[in-house]
Parts: structure tokens; sequence; C-alpha cells
């Protein structure tokens, strides 16, 4: 019996975190009798008094918000990270190390309006926020190894406040993900003298059965190794290590392939997609990054429908992780998602 991809269990390799996912193509055909995950209201106000976020309100340590119009960028009231922490002193056994850890945590409020998500907002609203997360990563970097921009969408990824908006944090360290992405693009640099994802982005646009999207400077695929069940890898075309690197041109068209595809995510199950979303390019510490291309992942936990999301547990949790449905039908069903928003008329 010849092998099938889409039919028998296999693995797959992530080059980019030097690890394996168990793919089960057979296991999607399965009844649901599990949990199933409330859906949040999505009728918001434009404004809301009680929102700690929206402007002219008073956040939860007492300061007020501005009447901002557009963006709004804060130093988050309740850090993961601080500027001024004493150095940690280790024992003596190195079963118990510790490193004290410098950072600032900041939140972006993406619009004034309490009632959109960055599928909802404009082209032009959507670049805005595109060009505050340069500056905002050109700044950072003066001070901090690490830059990681990431966004939390809805109530289903932890997020407390449905005002549209992400976070910053940055840090004079490397998170483990960070740093395994810096080693295994760096070692395939070094042994093939080209880049790791531009070369993955050149062979997947060839490809095409995984791609989602692709207009002048990107290219949006289910990666070969994706985890989560509608997991997308953003990618530039061109070398490029950090957002501050894109001009004018790319940012453009970031602003366009990003609303398309959160519009086809939102259009899936008819529901504010939730999602974890962030943003990986070269650290700040140092001039050797040739290896490094900048690069965007979507994270969300949907398996089926709205109400029913993927759970790592169990084998997941204890050998690797694994999936059902295909990376190459989860592109396939993305593809065919509608690129007009299912609220419009």
């Amino acid at each position: 019996m010849p092998f099938d991809f889409t039919e028998h269990p296999h693995r797959r390799y992530n080059p980019l975190l030097d690890e394996w996912i168990l793919v089960s193509p057979h296991r999607s055909k399965r009844p649901w009798q599990g949990g199933r995950e409330l859906v949040a209201s999505d009728t918001r106000p434009r404004y809301d008094p009680e929102c700690y976020l929206c402007p002219g309100n008073i956040r939860a340590n007492g300061e007020r918000n501005p009447d901002y119009e557009s963006t709004f960028v804060f130093v988050n009231d309740f850090a993961a990270v601080l500027p001024d922490v004493p150095r940690a002193q280790s024992g003596e056994s190195p079963l118990f190390g510790v490193k004290s850890v410098r950072g600032e945590a900041r939140v972006i409020c993406f619009s004034p309006r309490h009632d959109l998500t960055l599928a909802e907002m404009s082209p032009a609203e959507i670049r805005i926020v595109v060009d505050l997360w340069a500056a905002q990563t050109e700044e950072l970097g003066d001070r901090f190894r690490w830059v990681q921009i990431f966004e939390n969408r809805g109530e289903m990824m932890g997020a407390s406040n449905p005002h549209p908006h992400g976070q910053i944090w940055s840090t004079d360290s490397l998170g483990a993900v960070a740093a395994r992405e810096d080693q295994q693009q760096r070692a395939y640099h070094d042994r093939h003298g080209k880049n790791l994802l531009h070369d993955y982005a050149r062979q997947e646009a060839h490809i095409g059965e995984r791609c989602v999207l692709e207009n002048e400077n990107w290219l949006v695929v289910v990666p070969f190794w994706a985890v989560w069940p509608f997991e997308t890898l953003l990618l530039p075309k061109s070398p490029a290590r950090r957002l501050p690197d894109l001009d004018d041109g790319q940012r453009t068209s970031l602003t366009d392939i990003m609303k398309r595809l959160l519009v086809k995510y939102d259009n899936l199950f008819e529901v504010s997609f939730p999602y974890s979303m962030g943003w990986h390019g070269a650290p700040y510490d140092t001039e050797d990054i040739a290896h490094w291309q900048l690069h965007a992942h979507f994270f969300p936990p949907l398996l089926r429908s709205a109400t029913v999301k993927k759970f790592m547990v169990g084998y997941e949790m204890l050998a690797e992780a694994q999936r059902d449905i295909t990376p190459e039908a989860a592109a396939h069903r993305l593809r065919e998602s509608s690129e007009k928003h299912f609220k419009l008329p």
C-alpha cells in the first residue's frame, strides 16, 4: 500500500525550531463530543465608558488616557518585565539556575474605536499600526536585545480587554523560542550560505499547495510543520531583518496582505477569529544578523467551528505536538474563504 499524506500518520520536521510534529489526518473524520466554547458577543459600542483603553478614560492605575484619534502607546500598567531589576544570585547547584531580566512592556491601542478589530479597520488605519510597530521596534531596540510585538485577540486567547490592542515586551535576553530560531537560522546559513526562511518562501511559492495569499512583497502560507489547525506564517519575499527595514512599498503591501488574511480568518467560521500573533526579527545586540529573516506567526486555536478549539494536552504536553487536519487542507480552506468581511452587506 503506497503512503498517502492525506490518510496516513506521519511526522513533519520544523527546521525553524528543530522539532517534529505528529500529523494524523485520518482523525479529522472523528465525531466531536468534547468541550465547546461560548462565542463572545461581537456587539460592542464605539466607545465604552468602562473600558480602560478607550480615549479619555481612566486606567486601573489612575492615569487618564488622552483623547487619541488614531493609535496610542503607553507603558503597561501591570508589566511582566521592569527596567530596573537587581542582579540575581544563582546558587551553587546547576539545577537551580537564575538570571535577572530587565525590560519594558508597552500596550498599543490600534484604534480609538472600541468596536473594531484589525480585520475591520481600513488599510490606511492598519498602515498606521504597521508604522508604529516599526518605530517602537527601533526605539526599544536601542536599549534592549529582543523586541517582541504581539497581539492576543479574543477571550479564548486570554485577552482581558476587547478593545483593539496589542503589546510589546522588550527584554535584555532572548526568549527560548527566539533563541532556537536564531540558532536554526544561523546553522542553515552557515551550512548553505543562504537564508532559511527566504529559501522556504521561494519554494512554498513555487509549490503553491500551502499558499493562502500572495502579493508583490509578501507571502502567507500554512507552514509545512504547522501545529495549530489554521496557523499561518507571513513572510517577506525579499531579505528583511527587522520591521524598521521595510520601505514604503513593503509596508503598504504588508497592510494589504494582513487585511486580506484577517478577513479570511473571520469569514472561515463567521466569527471574530481568535488568535495570538507576533513578529520575529533579528536581535539588537549584534551586527551578525545576516542569517535572519523577518516573519510573523499567527496561531489561531479554532479547530472545526467557532466553538470547537484545539487542545494542547496529553500527548502534546508529554511527547510532541500533534494535528489532525493537514496543513494542505487548512490552506485550501483559507484560500477559499472570502475576502469580503461577513459583517458587510
